[in-house]
Parts: structure tokens; C-alpha cells; sequence
């Protein structure tokens, strides 16, 4: 007899995953059924402390009242529509994030991260296309997903092997080097693609003057500029979107992740002089910005802004900052910190891997990214009693490994 949700233990989960699932994830010998804030547990009730929440799309940890209580309405009203119809929950949506980019962009929605960065790859060589142009240049360490297009701007060769070959008119320069970026611009370059504060290649932030050079760089030489914000984005740096910063306005914006609380949804915000070239029959997504998707997103947005949430992103990023120094002064694994807002790399001197397994055993749930740095997306709404909690922990794990 066929078991129902709720009836299996991690073993029975475990059992019927390997049997009818492919094999393409590295999962960790857990089964989770159940969260709350920064909490999750798994089928025995036991309870985990989650520093990365959905990888980064729980900006307001699991299962966040507001957004619950959206969905559920929403999906008692209207579920599905095609994009042919008009939707309430997709317009309020795309004049919230219209109006916090501070520059009057437009939107297109779709479901993922990589569908994002698809559609600016797209509309980059829709705009360069009547001046001939069609090369984009990314950079080292990059990662902007899975999709050709998308895989072919990610700049680590571990991820094309296998697959080639990439789709052609990407060109590499090095994260951070402005004059390597100018030298690779040639008549056929249409835009420049990054991420300003980069994640899955280790949470680099990008050296002073770099972000302005590129915009002058694209200015002087007709073309876009495109910042991927899948994972910055949404306030998980202090700031709605993390080019605020620098105060460096794109011409293209990618967001999902956190965008729509836990929900699938992504998008792309573009300025209107360059969104115009995006045409009925260029380009679509069946289910992007989906009534269900967009009211999950207004809710997270509202949340964020009624309970304070920019400015408590900062403090969490302050707090982490504080306790970590502290392992930093006790043991040399620890070799540097880079933190913006509730966006947390820990450079470690070995491999990070065995440190994330053996936090799990603490019921610590983190992050290996590029080999030798714990990665930490927290909650920006994370309590300070359970950031002291999750460190204490973590810095159990550091001294013990040391040891």
C-alpha cells in the first residue's frame, strides 16, 4: 500500500527517494517535514538550527505568517492564468520592485534564477542585435545556473564539463579587474553580466571603484549592464538591492531566491529604453509571475518593510561578524571574514566540507561553497538568541576540528 505525507520515517523517505528519484543531488542523510522561522525538523522531530534557509530563499526562514497566510488565500481565489490575462497580485508585485530599484525599471517574471539570467542574456543580444553585437563578458568565479545559456556565462569549468559545447559569445575576465574587462570589450561586445557581491564563489565582494568602472566602461561603449541579484537581492544585504551600495544603477536586474518568501519566482527588471526590445513572441515562461508566486512575493516584500527588516539584515551581519571574530582569534582555520549584511562567507584554511557535515551532527544546518568557505544565508528576521546559539555551535566544530 502506498504510504501518505506524513507516515514515513527518514529511513522509508530516504528508501523511496534513491528508488524513484535521479541521482543528481548530493543529499545529506535527513529527511525534513517540517519549519518554522529559523527551525526545521526532520521525521523523528528532531530539531535543526538552519543558517541557510532554502538555500538562500528563506530571507524570512520557513514558513514566514505572512506569506502562509497570502498563499493560502490566493490559491482559494486564482490559482493559474496564462500571461495573456492581466493579474492583480503580478502587477503590485511589479511595481514594488520597480519602485525600490530607484530607477523605474520594468519587469518579466519567470520561475528560477537561471530563467532570469536566460531572459538578460536575451535581451542583451536583442539590444546589441541592430549594432551587431552579441558577446557578453562575465567573470572568474561566477555562477549565474544550469541552463546553456546561463551555464555558459558561469565562469567555473567545473560546471561544463560534460556538456559542451557552450553556447558561444561569452568571454571571462577576471572578478575584480577592470582594465582585464576593458581589454576583452571589442565591437561585437553588447553587455557585461556579474554579480555585485559574488556567492557561489565564495561571497566576494567586489573591490572599490570596480562597480562604477564597468558602468562607465558600458556607457562609453554602448553597452549593458546586467547585475545578477538571484542571491542578493530582496534585502539580503542590508539594502533591497545590493547594487544600492555602490549606487550603481544596471541596465538589467536578475532576482528569484528570496523574492517570493520560499515560493518559485524569478525575475528580470530592466529599463524601459531596454525592456522595449523584449516583444511579444521574443520571449515567455508559462507560470512566471503566476497569481499564487506574486502574492507570495508582495507578502514577503510587505513583511520586510513593516517589521523593519533592511536595517535588522545589517545587525544580523554585525552579530555574525562579532561572534566570529571571536573563533578567528582562537583558531588559525578561520583565516578571514566577508559579510554584507545577512550574506556571510567564512574563508576557512581547509576544506570546508567536513566542518558542514560535522556541524549537521550538531543539528547545524550550513554550507561549502568553492572548496574552502562556509557560506551562511541566514534569515534576515534570525533571533539574536539563535545566532549566539548557531556561532557557539559552530565554533565548537572550528576548535574540535583544529584540535
Amino acid at each position: 500500500m502506498e504510504a501518505t505525507l506524513d507516515t514515513l520515517s527518514t529511513a522509508e523517505i530516504i528508501g523511496k527517494a534513491k528508488k524513484y528519484l535521479i541521482g543528481n543531488y548530493t543529499r545529506y542523510p535527513v529527511a525534513l517535514v517540517r519549519g518554522e522561522g529559523s527551525n526545521v525538523w526532520d521525521a523523528e522531530g528532531q530539531r535543526y538550527l538552519d543558517f541557510f534557509p532554502g538555500w538562500g530563499c528563506g530571507i524570512l526562514g520557513h514558513c514566514p505568517p505572512r506569506v502562509v497566510e497570502a498563499v493560502r488565500e490566493q490559491v482559494g481565489t486564482l490559482i493559474h492564468v496564462p500571461n495573456s490575462w492581466y493579474t492583480e497580485p503580478q502587477a503590485v508585485l511589479a511595481e514594488h520592485l520597480s519602485l525600490k530599484s530607484g530607477w523605474g525599471g520594468q519587469c518579466f517574471f519567470c520561475n528560477s534564477g537561471t530563467e532570469a539570467n536566460e531572459a538578460a542574456i536575451k535581451l542583451a543580444r536583442l539590444n546589441g542585435k541592430l549594432k551587431g553585437k552579441f558577446k557578453i563578458i562575465t567573470f572568474t568565479d561566477s555562477f549565474h545556473g544550469r541552463t546553456m545559456g546561463s551555464l555558459s556565462a558561469t565562469a567555473q569549468p567545473k560546471y561544463h564539463q560534460g556538456v559542451e559545447p557552450l553556447v558561444p559569445g561569452f568571454v571571462y575576465a577576471p572578478f575584480g579587474d577592470l582594465e582585464a574587462t576593458t581589454q576583452l570589450v571589442d565591437e561585437q561586445t553588447c553587455a557585461i553580466m556579474l554579480e555585485p557581491i559574488q556567492g557561489e564563489g565564495g561571497i566576494n565582494l567586489p573591490p572599490a571603484g570596480f562597480l562604477e568602472g564597468l558602468r562607465e566602461l558600458c556607457d562609453r561603449r554602448g553597452m549593458v549592464l546586467i547585475f545578477d541579484e538571484v542571491q542578493t537581492g530582496m534585502g539580503r544585504t542590508g539594502q533591497w538591492y545590493a547594487h544600492h551600495h555602490w549606487k550603481v544603477t544596471p541596465d538589467i536586474v536578475t532576482l528569484a531566491k528570496a523574492v517570493a518568501g520560499g515560493i518559485a519566482l524569478g525575475g528580470m527588471i530592466a529599463k524601459p529604453e531596454v525592456a522595449v526590445n523584449l516583444k511579444p513572441g521574443t520571449h515567455a515562461a508559462t507560470f512566471g509571475g503566476n497569481p499564487v508566486a506574486a502574492a507570495a512575493a508582495v507578502a514577503t516584500i510587505e513583511t520586510i518593510e513593516d517589521e523593519g527588516l533592511l536595517e535588522r539584515a545589517t545587525q544580523v551581519g554585525e552579530r555574525f561578524r562579532m561572534r566570529m571574530e571571536a573563533v578567528m582569534a582562537k583558531t588559525p582555520l578561520v583565516t578571514e571574514l566577508r559579510i554584507r549584511g545577512a550574506m556571510i562567507g567564512v574563508q576557512l584554511a581547509c576544506e570546508a566540507a567536513p566542518i558542514v557535515a560535522k556541524c549537521l551532527e550538531q543539528k547545524l544546518l550550513v554550507n561549502a561553497t568553492h572548496g574552502t568557505v562556509l557560506r551562511l544565508l541566514p534569515a534576515i528576521n534570525i533571533a539574536d538568541d539563535q545566532i549566539d546559539e548557531g556561532c557557539e555551535l559552530l565554533a565548537d566544530v572550528l576548535l574540535n576540528h583544529a584540535a
